[in-house]
């Protein structure tokens, strides 16, 4: 079961479920857990593990390489059977529960799936249009979150600050797994570019996300506790970029993860607060 949730990414699936359940208390402008915004947050972790399971399966040879150790179905932990179950009980939870909430989360999961799908095998060998295609999907949740309690464009902004984030972080990852990803024939960024030259894009964009993350905020009209709580999340970002820019490479991915779980604290208390 340890090795199972291992597959899925649970914490991820965790942390998506949350970032949906925020973006509905951001269009909400309160605390409140309707019925289909409970619904939209299992559909977001059902299509999450369907698609975590499928990145396993097709990135072993990359993962033999990156993460030996790590990685349940390369360390010989799990069947890939099991896997293939995970990834078609995932896909019929996310349907399922997005058809209780409404048809456009039903549109919005199934093409955040078929990004999910085709990530490993085609958007990660094309480097940056690949990492601005899974970092679209990632910030997804908070969008998900406002579209389930009919409030779309109020999680306009919160998306948009979720996915620049999360394209720092992808290309952060990218870095981590040059090794395997070069043993594939991928043309990530650090391959096409050389690991210096993508660090240094990634910490522009970083230091792009501070001014970005006050002024959409400021625009939209969030209250006071946003600014307050958004400050620690940013010196976070602006540390990662500092050290992007001097060639550290190591940690990155879990400080970017941090700055985010602030972010969507930050984002929840200037709508609700």
């Amino acid at each position: 079961m340890i090795d199972v949730l291992r597959l899925v990414r649970a914490q991820n699936l965790l942390v998506a479920a949350a970032g949906v359940l925020a973006g509905g208390w951001i269009a909400l402008g309160a605390i409140a857990t309707p019925t289909v915004l409970g619904l939209a947050a299992l559909a977001a972790a059902g299509f999450g593990a369907a698609g975590n399971a499928l990145n396993d399966i097709w990135d072993g040879a990359a993962d033999r390489v990156n993460r030996p150790g790590q990685r349940p179905l390369v360390a010989g932990r799990l069947a890939r059977g099991t896997a293939d179950l995970c990834v078609v009980g995932g896909t019929f939870l996310g349907f399922a529960a997005a058809a209780l909430v409404n048809g456009t989360a039903v549109l919005v999961g199934a093409a955040a799936l078929a990004v999910m799908v085709v990530y490993s095998p085609v958007l990660k060998r094309r480097g940056l249009p690949g990492n601005v295609a899974v970092a679209l999907v990632a910030g997804l949740p908070l969008m998900y979150g406002a579209i389930a309690v009919d409030g779309p464009k109020a999680g306009i902004v919160p998306w948009t600050l979720a996915a620049w984030i999360h394209l720092v972080r992808e290309i952060v990852k990218d870095l981590e797994d040059e090794a395997g990803d070069r043993a594939l024939g991928r043309r990530t960024l650090p391959i096409q570019l050389g690991a210096r030259r993508a660090a240094r894009i990634a910490g522009a964009l970083a230091a792009a996300f501070v001014p970005l993350s006050l002024a959409l905020p400021a625009a939209a009209h969030y209250g006071g506790a946003y600014f307050l709580i958004a400050v620690f999340a940013q010196l976070v970002v602006l540390a990662v970029a500092s050290r992007l820019f001097t060639g550290r490479a190591a940690g990155n991915s879990g400080w970017l993860k941090g700055a985010m779980l602030l972010g969507i604290v930050a984002l929840v208390a200037g709508r609700v607060a």
